[in-house]
């Protein structure tokens, strides 16, 4: 665990531990992307041989293998999925942008045609992921969902999960950086789609980065990370579970904890070493936790300061001052406010998305939600009338950017009679 540091010295730390793209890593997802391209399904069924130890019969998850995943989960689980789809469904069309309609200049909005999800798989299976990045592709309209899972199994909870959503076409069995490559490129069964969102590991990151452009994607997610910034009326233990959540994730996680007050982050220190040895994942969390867990005391001005520098995928504050702190909180993936809307909620049944941007990116992104499955446009009507008020103007402007074939196509409209 590190030290406990002011903002100021923990700004500079922290940006010198600012990492460099991985050219190593990113030459071999190129590969992949290139192999996939050239040789589609036969390149798929390779590496789910190489990286998943999998022989592959049918890549696709059929509709009854989907039922068969709902119909074995327990009513209580059944109930709570159902419940985090409605709750994320009701958020989701509350935020959902409208047509705004004016008879010279309106800008609509229109579902995307086919998207893609990643789903990640593995050693882990992520029912939330499903829920997070699917409800809100539902929401904006789109027709059309393309799912790719790293599951192998006949049946899964992801699968009970895409069932629940009524995604039944096209779920295919393919993970990493080749079924990025698949969706971005498609291949003899794969359908290409126009936008590729989820999260996955450092491979699925590199290749989303590296088909963006040929089609779109949600986000490059780095490590996960939480910002708390407490004081003495949050719980210890609370703060240090909230820690823990984070840490979990991955030995790579980054939690910061921000408080005006030395003595709290002293306790917080010893508490977290005295709990521990207690959990299930401790291995994972004593590696976070030692490499990648930042505390630091300052006034509140200088934390501020450090929050907005930060620009964390979760910024939790639990504190006497919350409503003024969160006013003050400008660049973050989401906050969360109070004791009671603890992160960990967020990541399964508040309600918006838990696919945050990462690594600082929420100074100029933000998280998923349905209006990013959608296209925008403005449409242009001028009346006779407004372009008369304004057509030499624009004349003007083309004349002195040299380009006078703009101009005349302009003036020959003025000297219509």
């Amino acid at each position: 665990m590190k030290g406990i540091l002011n903002a100021e010295a923990f700004i500079a730390q922290f940006k010198q531990q600012a990492s460099a793209p991985n050219i190593e890593q990113m030459l071999a997802v190129q590969a992949i992307i290139d192999d996939v391209k050239a040789n589609g399904d036969q390149a798929l069924a390779q590496y789910t041989e190489h990286f998943d130890g999998q022989t592959l019969d049918k890549v696709k998850v059929t509709p009854e293998q989907l039922k068969a995943s709902w119909d074995a989960l327990d009513t209580d689980l059944q109930d709570a999925l159902k419940l985090t789809k409605a709750r994320i469904e009701q958020y989701e069309q509350r935020i959902l942008y409208q047509d705004n309609l004016d008879e010279e200049l309106s800008y609509v909005y229109r579902p995307l045609a086919r998207v893609g999800l990643y789903v990640p798989g593995g050693t882990a299976l992520y029912p939330s992921s499903v829920l997070m990045t699917l409800v809100p592709a539902l929401v904006a309209g789109v027709k059309e969902i393309v799912v790719t899972t790293p599951v192998f199994t006949d049946t899964s909870i992801t699968f009970a999960a895409l069932y629940l959503c009524g995604v039944t076409d096209h779920v295919y069995r393919i993970g990493g950086a080749q079924a990025i490559a698949a969706l971005a490129y498609g291949t003899e069964t794969i359908p290409a789609v126009d936008k590729i969102c989820g999260p996955g590991n450092a491979f699925v990151a590199m290749a989303k980065r590296l088909v963006f452009g040929d089609v779109g994607i949600d986000s490059i997610a780095g490590p996960s990370e939480i910002l708390l910034y407490v004081d003495e009326t949050a719980p210890l233990d609370a703060i240090v579970y909230d820690v823990f959540a984070q840490a979990e994730h991955d030995a790579n996680a980054r939690t910061f904890v921000l408080s005006e007050s030395a003595d709290l982050l002293e306790r917080l220190s010893v508490r977290i070493q005295e709990l521990l040895p207690e959990q299930v994942r401790s291995e994972i969390i004593a590696a976070s936790v030692a490499n990648n867990h930042y505390q630091v005391v300052d006034t509140r001005e200088s934390l501020l300061n450090a929050v907005n520098f930060i620009a964390a995928e979760h910024v939790s504050v639990q504190h006497a001052d919350q409503d003024d702190i969160v006013l003050n909180i400008n660049y973050a993936g989401a906050v969360f406010k109070g004791v009671y809307s603890m992160e960990a909620i967020g990541d399964y049944i508040a309600g918006p998305s838990h696919v945050l941007p990462t690594n600082r990116n929420a100074r100029y992104s933000h998280g998923l939600n349905s209006n990013d499955f959608r296209t925008s446009h403005a449409i242009i009507n001028l009346s006779p009338k407004t372009f008369k008020e304004v057509a030499v103007a624009a004349e003007r402007i083309a004349a002195a950017e040299g380009l006078y074939c703009h101009e005349r196509s302009i003036a020959i409209r003025r000297e219509e009679p």
